[in-house]
């Protein structure tokens, strides 16, 4: 099912072919993904190339990250955080249970349906609305929570400070006062509010300091892989349906 959604998510979605951005990306996934991915999974990494904030994965191990989001990010461990919380969903299996309600529909269309908003048309919303409606839709509160969960401990077993997870929820709160139509594809399928904020700070909480102290926050590496990006040629516009 996610070889499938990857191939057509390659030919429906601009992606980043850089190797060098996708070599530092694919490090940093797999330092998370090894600590918690207990069956072996070929983990894949992969930036959108939108200017739309969105990070999503399908089954099998495919974790997807718009530009837009890397740029917004301001440390390593916030990019880490949302990796950790996509991996989250895999590992949970919350992805393959949406995919699988999903199963006959038109999903190459959809994904980028949903992911890029570049259906306007009624046909392509009736097709948002067939295939990755059900596939993107909303996570539940407790599958989100249980993703957080999941980013949190992995950060930590991954030896990167877990506060950069509600750090970048709050970029993304208040990139969406400034900037709401930027942030529409996130925020359709990820429930963010304040509490989620507190909630995942007072997970924090629970752990001994002595296991948070000197965790990883921010790198060289990290600003490097992003002055790469941003010398990148800018994002295309989204496609005209």
């Amino acid at each position: 099912m996610g070889v499938n959604s990857s191939a057509q998510i390659a030919q429906q979605m601009p992606l980043i072919r850089d190797p060098e951005t996708l070599r530092y990306l694919t490090v940093l996934g797999d330092s998370l993904a090894k600590v918690t991915d207990q069956r072996d999974l070929e983990w894949h990494f992969n930036i959108v190339d939108s200017k739309e904030v969105n990070a999503f994965a399908v089954p099998g191990g495919y974790i997807y990250v718009n530009r837009g989001l890397i740029e917004r990010a301001e440390s390593m461990s916030q990019v880490a955080g949302v990796l950790g919380h996509e991996i989250g969903h895999v590992t949970r299996r919350h992805s393959i249970k949406q995919m699988q309600k999903a199963q006959g529909a038109n999903v190459g269309v959809s994904l980028a349906c949903i992911l890029t908003r570049v259906c306007g048309s009624g046909l392509g919303s009736a097709a948002m609305n067939v295939g990755a409606g059900a596939v993107f839709s909303k996570f539940s509160r407790s599958d989100e929570a249980e993703a957080d969960e999941e980013g949190v401990r992995t950060s930590i077993k991954a030896g990167i400070d877990p506060s950069g997870i509600p750090e970048m929820f709050q970029i993304l709160l208040e990139e969406r006062k400034k900037n709401p139509a930027a942030m529409e594809t996130w925020f359709a399928t990820h429930p963010l509010e304040e509490d989620r904020i507190a909630a995942t700070q007072a997970l924090i909480r629970t752990y001994p300091a002595a296991q948070l102290e000197g965790l990883t926050k921010d790198s060289q590496n990290f600003h490097a892989f992003k002055d790469r990006l941003a010398s990148l040629p800018p994002s295309p516009e989204p496609r005209k349906p």
